[in-house]
């Protein structure tokens, strides 16, 4: 059993955006209120967050989520990792550090953001923080859970996407190589970023992951990381095909 648990599915700056008069800035539609992309994965012995950006508190309040066994980061992007220092209610509620795992280079940003959770002398209530160690690919287990990393990248930074047993979850990427989307192939579900339709420098279009979606043949695909710029929920959903959606905040899966 898993359950995905879609908390936020916008990009860096949410939907809507603030200051924009944009159609999909003003709709009223649930599907188009967007707050920074995460997802809970349970599975029958773990709770894990994938991502950790500035909406989390709103996202663990509003799932009401009361455990979680480890955090995963895909990069180190504030949108990414601005809601660490929120992990220590965590701390309170478990007595314990949080375990958070990330590649070495990620290891290094978060502690320059939060410097006083790393310290030797450290003020009574900063957020208990074990940093857990990506390297070379390699699978890695939280509880009995799998974790694959699939490596991409975001312009030039190699970042991680997650495959967890029939999902696989992809967000903030331009490139994959063919050697890693051998590693999803017939998946059953795929989530994957799709910022806009114009190109990006750093993201994926939705045509370029429809083609990737066409590539890896999962069974459903739902697509993240939405800009306002995307378009209106209802309207994109609509040109979709049959096997691919657009995820929306608190969507829930099962698998």
């Amino acid at each position: 059993m898993l359950k995905l648990t879609f908390l936020g599915t916008g990009t860096s700056q949410g939907v809507p955006m603030i200051s924009c008069k944009c159609r999909v800035c003003r709709s009223s539609d649930k599907h188009d209120k967007r707050l920074r992309s995460s997802a809970l994965i349970e599975t029958e012995d773990s709770t894990i967050v994938i991502d950790c950006g500035p909406d989390f508190r709103q996202q663990m309040l509003k799932n009401e989520v009361k455990r979680i066994d480890a955090v995963l980061l895909t990069h180190e992007h504030r949108d990414h990792t601005g809601g660490l220092d929120d992990l220590r209610a965590f701390n309170y509620t478990q007595q314990q550090a949080i375990k958070v795992y990330c590649e070495s280079r990620v290891q290094e940003a978060v502690k320059h953001d939060i410097p006083y959770a790393f310290s030797e002398e450290r003020y009574p209530g900063v957020p208990e923080i074990e940093l857990c160690n990506i390297c070379n690919n390699a699978n890695f287990y939280i509880c009995n859970t799998k974790i694959t990393p699939i490596r991409g990248y975001h312009y030039k930074l190699p970042v991680y996407g997650f495959r967890i047993g029939p999902l696989c979850y992809i967000t903030d990427m331009n490139y994959i190589a063919t050697d890693e989307l051998e590693k999803i192939k017939g998946i059953d579900t795929l989530v994957i970023n799709a910022l806009r339709h114009e190109p990006h420098i750093s993201h994926f279009t939705l045509k370029e992951a429809l083609d990737i979606i066409n590539f890896v043949n999962p069974r459903r695909a739902y697509l993240t990381h939405l800009s306002h710029q995307i378009g209106l929920h209802k309207e994109v959903e609509s040109t979709l095909p049959s096997n691919v959606f657009l995820a929306y905040d608190n969507l829930t899966l099962q698998m």
